[in-house]
């Protein structure tokens, strides 16, 4: 699958995994992780950036922590849709962009966001464009988050494969995700495994 093929697939994407199915679900585990990370290390004043943010549980549940100053990025436009109706106070109060990663991400200036976080997202991005990384780390001026699965789940088991398709469908990438952060010139600073997702927060040094 090559990279326009797979943006594609997320582009269009309905049924299991799309906007309508992760709003039903609303938030989970990793939310709860989340919130918990930002209490401790973030101030509510902060400029705030969710990368591949569907239709926003997760950025929703910051909102009603106090964070404000939101921002979403998703290829898929239904998103933005689908939170109107789940989550009408974050599509009011929030600044949602749709395309890709790979679209935006140069275009962000140095240290524009003092936290850049995703939820099963950077997972996704083919090894072609895994230049994306350089740039969230260059855009963000303190934290970034990362809730990627790392084959924490029985079923998930990976072994030496570099790549897995979730229902014969996507791919998967797997990553060492403290080297690959660490590699530009991030800090990890904690390290959190739960029974789908690690999230992992680093920080600029």
């Amino acid at each position: 699958m090559d990279p326009e093929e797979n943006h594609r697939g997320w582009a269009e994407r309905s049924g299991d995994f799309s906007p309508a199915y992760y709003a039903d679900i609303g938030p989970n585990e990793v939310t709860e992780t989340l919130a918990t990370v930002f209490d401790h290390y973030v101030s509510t004043d902060a400029k705030i950036l969710e990368v591949g943010c569907s239709s926003g549980r997760h950025l929703a549940h910051l909102l009603d922590h106090g964070y404000e100053n939101l921002t979403g990025i998703d290829l898929n436009d239904e998103s933005f849709e689908v939170m109107a109706e789940y989550y009408p106070e974050l599509a009011e109060t929030g600044t949602f962009l749709t395309g890709s990663l790979e679209e935006f991400a140069p275009e962000f200036r140095d240290d524009q966001f003092d936290v850049i976080y995703s939820v099963e997202t950077l997972q996704h991005v083919h090894p072609d464009d895994a230049w994306v990384f350089e740039e969230l780390a260059r855009a963000t001026s303190d934290l970034l988050i990362t809730a990627e699965n790392e084959g924490n789940s029985p079923v998930r088991g990976r072994g030496d494969a570099e790549v897995s398709y979730v229902n014969d469908d996507f791919p998967l990438f797997h990553r060492n995700w403290k080297q690959v952060f660490s590699d530009v010139g991030l800090a990890q600073l904690l390290e959190e495994p739960g029974k789908r997702d690690t999230v992992r927060v680093f920080r600029v040094i």
